[in-house]
């Protein structure tokens, strides 16, 4: 199955890194810009064809009218291994990985994918059920990010973080009732960030699974902060603490 994939950054990100995937690009005929010129250039150079349509076309074949007058036809997602991601992370110590348990919303998968990758994780790891599948949508609210990201899809949660912990790995799942607040704890050691699902949170055999369960401190009446919110704040705690912990020269 073809993939969709829309939106200036996206569609430009993904020429640079995977064009051998791009079937064909769409360009809107009311849509002129240098930007567009450029990346038309760009598709051509790799031997793309570049098809020039109605707006109206591309809002029916995106979905959506957010694409910005671009659509690219790509050839399905390529996931990555859970070796892949391993390799990655025990080369360039210390690990960062993030485990996502039910995140079924393309915005929000997309948003922790693009944090994922600007806070230097390795890898990240979903579940082949109750999770986003990788959609245009998730690609452009990751703004690129999908593109430079390893992403693995696992039958079993459970039995990865289990292996991840084998290696070595710590696994710390994030959840409103932890044990300890996600400041408190050494995310300098090789780490995997457990976040859960927008309606339930981490499942309760995953939490199982977890060495400890922390919680980010709030305020206010709303039961818990947004999965990629959430995930976001955990991430940019791992990236402060290694960062602070190098020595300046």
């Amino acid at each position: 199955m073809t993939e969709i994939l829309y939106g200036i950054h996206p569609v430009r990100e993904a020429l640079a890194t995977r064009g051998h995937r791009f079937q064909e690009l769409w360009i809107s005929r009311s849509r002129r810009s240098r930007t567009l010129k450029d990346t038309i250039s760009m598709a051509r150079a790799q031997g793309i064809k570049v098809r020039f349509c109605e707006r109206q076309r591309l809002d029916a074949r995106a979905g959506t009218a957010a694409h910005q007058g671009i659509l690219a036809v790509l050839s399905p997602y390529s996931f990555a291994s859970v070796e892949n991601i391993l390799e990655a992370a025990l080369g360039e110590k210390p690990a960062l990985i993030l485990a996502l348990d039910g995140v079924q919303d393309p915005q929000n998968l997309g948003a922790l994918i693009r944090t994922a990758h600007l806070c230097g994780v390795h890898g990240v790891i979903l579940p082949k059920d109750r999770a986003a599948p990788l959609t245009a949508a998730v690609d452009k609210a990751s703004a690129g990010a999908l593109e430079h990201t390893p992403v693995s899809r696992v039958t079993n949660l459970k039995r990865t973080l289990e292996r991840l912990k084998k290696e070595g790995i710590w696994v710390v799942g994030l959840t409103p009732e932890g044990d300890r607040l996600i400041y408190e704890l050494d995310l300098c050691q090789p780490t995997a960030l457990v976040i859960g699902g927008e309606a339930s949170g981490i499942r309760p055999l995953i939490k199982k699974s977890c060495d400890l369960l922390a919680a980010i401190p709030q305020h206010g009446h709303l039961d818990s902060l947004n999965a990629a919110v959430a995930g976001t704040m955990a991430l940019y705690e791992a990236m402060r603490q290694r960062l602070t912990a190098v020595p300046q020269k």
